[in-house]
């Protein structure tokens, strides 16, 4: 079992239309808090935000001044902010790149488990062969997989109930040309203890786990969401917290099929929970990100704005050009 806290989850890290966003770590580190919070607050506008408004939003995350600058001008080199310098103040916002991909990311985490299960019972398999002296092939074969939901049956054997698509099948042959083959197939239920089930590839039972801790985590703080007890720089953290530890669900349990899981599979529970902290705390969130704008920029900020998860899901051609 792979944990969800040493994968890539949302964003590999990898060029694509000239923008890197940073893996995620155990915790946050300083570059991928930035993108967090510089996300949740302007995707659908691409607003300039004061350098010294991010500096002081990372520094209530404990971030020092020194490492919330190196952490803005990496985030720059690797495409994913563009500046803006007026006299001796400085802006920055995601870039066009940057936003189409964390738009594509957001859709993902709003879709997940929002819709009833649905499986035809078929599972897509992946067949690779390759030297074992070509480590770097191999890596980058494992996480590409694990990346899109697949899990290791056996070494060179990776399964996933839902279909391959053709974008993603051309993505697979880009990542390891005439390296692997890809069937869509049944299991064969046999009365043998000498058989492998393909849902044996996942961990059922740390997901679970992992499911579990977030419920434990984040429902005691719903009756004060509710009451209106949770605002300012405790709002922010909590929400990108949320956010922060939910995207991983999508890849740690790519929708394995509801029929094959336990009966009390916590997964619909964990939704709930992260929509009522993520969408509760968006205004008063909000309006701790507008304030501490207002004390570096001239006027008020009604192009920050927090959004829900229902509005991560828009079309991406709705967002500010």
């Amino acid at each position: 079992m792979v944990s969800p806290f040493n994968i890539e989850e949302i964003f590999s890290d990898v060029a694509a239309d000239s923008v890197r966003l940073p893996r995620r770590q155990s915790g946050s580190s300083p570059q991928g808090l930035a993108v967090t919070l510089i996300a949740d607050y302007t995707l659908h506008t691409r607003a300039w935000l004061p350098t010294a408004a991010i500096v002081a939003l990372l520094g209530e995350f404990g971030v020092t001044a020194g490492a919330a600058r190196t952490a803005i001008s990496r985030l720059a080199r690797r495409g994913v902010l563009e500046g803006s310098r007026q006299g001796r103040h400085s802006s920055y916002r995601l870039t066009a790149p940057a936003t189409v991909n964390l738009s594509i990311g957001g859709t993902s985490i709003a879709a997940f488990a929002a819709e009833p299960d649905s499986w035809d019972r078929s599972w897509t398999v992946i067949v690779f062969t390759m030297p074992k002296e070509e480590h770097a092939r191999r890596s980058s074969l494992r996480a590409h997989l694990r990346w899109r939901g697949y899990a290791p049956l056996y070494d060179g054997v990776w399964v996933s109930p839902h279909p391959l698509t053709e974008q993603a099948h051309a993505e697979l042959v880009a990542v390891t040309p005439g390296a692997t083959t890809a069937f869509r197939a049944r299991h064969l239920q046999f009365r043998s203890d000498a058989t492998r089930d393909p849902i044996e590839a996942w961990d059922i039972a740390a997901i679970a786990k992992e499911y579990e801790t977030f419920i434990h985590r984040w429902d005691p703080l719903l009756p004060g969401i509710r009451a209106g007890d949770i605002t300012g720089a405790a709002a922010v953290r909590a929400r990108t917290e949320v956010m922060d530890t939910y995207r991983r669900f999508p890849t740690l349990d790519p929708l394995l099929p509801i029929e094959l899981m336990p009966s009390d599979w916590p997964r619909t529970r964990a939704r709930e929970v992260f929509l009522a902290v993520y969408d509760g705390l968006a205004e008063p969130a909000q309006d701790h990100v507008r304030d501490v704008v207002s004390h570096v920029a001239d006027g008020p900020r009604p192009d920050i704005r927090a959004h829900t998860v229902a509005e991560m899901g828009t079309d991406i051609s709705t967002l500010h050009p």
